[in-house]
């Protein structure tokens, strides 16, 4: 076989890998595909080769920009959009802010107009309380020295002890024991102590009657210091009783006159507040005059009344209502800056009736002092052996009867309840700005 020597035509040099013929072939394709494809023909050859190597997606550069657009166009009509409902539901909760704040300080005022009537009502009706007619009655005749209602009376037994005790039961023998009985009758039956049946004339009547004996005993030596003291112990067991009751009554009136007094400054304060309240609302203000306060703030109300402030509003909401038939609520309260103040003040009203409410509980605590106390004096007339036990019970038992009519009626007649809830509907927390 005939050897290809064109191969070895210079000895030592390098074989070609590739033979010619193929080579020029090869470039020949190549030339005819594009370039694209190329590219990709590579790359899949490589990626077989090594796995790590990922193919790379057709990026499509224009449809990728329309999209990008598109979606941050959608971005903005949505934001659009939230911002529009966000802006509508800003005004509309104005509005209702608007409208909750004129409700309530339209409701607060109205029931205000109410409580102002409610509580001067009650403010004279516990001024002109002391007791009751009954009770007044009953503890007049305790300290009456001509009462016999514990089966004894004072002038009485007065002159038995001048007589038994001073005059040894000789008031009969004698022109000076004679003027002496009635001298003391003269003391015991002065105009002076009759005019004072419901303070002091018991102990006004036993110091006057010791003061007459002592002068007496001067001059006359029938009278000798152990027949004085032996009167003046038996009417000292009188003269404790009577200023153990005494005490009781003294107690009361100053209780009853101070609990008045904190009465007539808080009406004047109760004046003073429904004056700005009037005021502020355009309304005609109570005038004093010379007067008593009582007097002026009863003839106020019955021309500022509860109707006439809910007309005062319904004319305010027709004025600012429009075309729509929708109250402006901004700017009803704008141009009404009043209604925020009168709205703002409603506190001191309810802290005047709770100052009210303490008055009234005070009186009560007063009956009870003075309940105690009589019983007390009662039991000291028993215990001295001054009347029965069982006309002291039946006393007591008639006294603590009165007393709690007294309490009932009272009650009654003030209805303290109907101050606590029509106080109650007034949101005075709430104040408006």
């Amino acid at each position: 076989m005939r050897q290809d020597t064109s191969l070895n035509t210079h000895p030592g040099a390098a074989l070609p890998l590739v033979q010619q013929g193929r080579k020029l072939f090869s470039a020949k394709w190549m030339k005819v595909l594009p370039a694209p494809f190329i590219f990709l023909l590579t790359m899949q050859v490589a990626q077989a080769q090594d796995p790590e190597i990922k193919a790379t997606p057709i990026i499509k550069t224009q449809d990728t920009t329309i999209r990008k657009i598109v979606e941050e166009m959608q971005r903005i009509t949505d934001n659009d959009k939230q911002n529009s409902n966000a802006i509508q539901a800003l005004l509309q909760g104005k509005e209702i802010d608007n409208m909750s704040k004129y409700d309530l300080m339209k409701t607060n005022i109205v029931n205000a107009s109410e409580t102002y009537y409610l509580l001067n009502k009650k403010i004279i009706d516990l001024k002109s309380r002391t007791t009751t007619n009954n009770l007044d009655v009953f503890i007049t005749s305790l300290n009456n020295p001509e009462s016999k209602a514990l089966g004894f009376s004072l002038s009485d037994r007065i002159v038995e002890l001048v007589e038994k005790i001073i005059l040894k039961n000789k008031s009969d023998k004698g022109e000076k024991n004679s003027k002496i009985v009635e001298s003391t009758k003269s003391i015991i039956n002065s105009p002076i102590f009759q005019s004072f049946t419901s303070l002091t004339p018991p102990l006004a009547i036993a110091n006057s009657v010791m003061n007459f004996l002592h002068s007496v005993s001067v001059n006359n030596k029938q009278i000798n210091q152990k027949s004085l003291q032996d009167f003046e112990k038996e009417l000292n067991k009188y003269v404790v009783y009577y200023t153990a009751l005494n005490d009781a009554n003294q107690k009361f009136e100053y209780g009853l006159n101070f609990n008045k007094d904190q009465l007539s400054l808080l009406q004047d304060n109760l004046y003073d507040h429904l004056s700005f309240t009037a005021t502020s609302m355009k309304f005609p203000a109570p005038q004093k005059g010379n007067q008593p306060l009582s007097q002026t703030m009863n003839e106020y109300f019955f021309d500022f009344k509860k109707e006439k402030v809910i007309d005062y509003f319904n004319q305010l909401e027709a004025k600012y209502t429009n075309k729509n038939k929708r109250i402006d609520y901004e700017s009803l309260l704008r141009e009404n800056p009043n209604l925020k103040e009168v709205n703002n003040q409603l506190e001191d009203l309810v802290l005047q009736t709770k100052r009210f409410e303490n008055l009234y509980n005070e009186y009560f605590t007063l009956l009870d002092s003075y309940y105690t106390k009589v019983n007390n004096s009662l039991k000291i007339a028993q215990d001295n052996g001054l009347a029965d036990k069982s006309i002291i019970d039946t006393k007591q038992a008639e006294f603590r009867s009165l007393k709690t009519d007294a309490v009932q009626e009272i009650q009654a007649s003030i209805n303290i309840r109907e101050l606590y809830s029509n106080t109650e509907k007034i949101k005075y927390r709430y104040r408006i700005f």
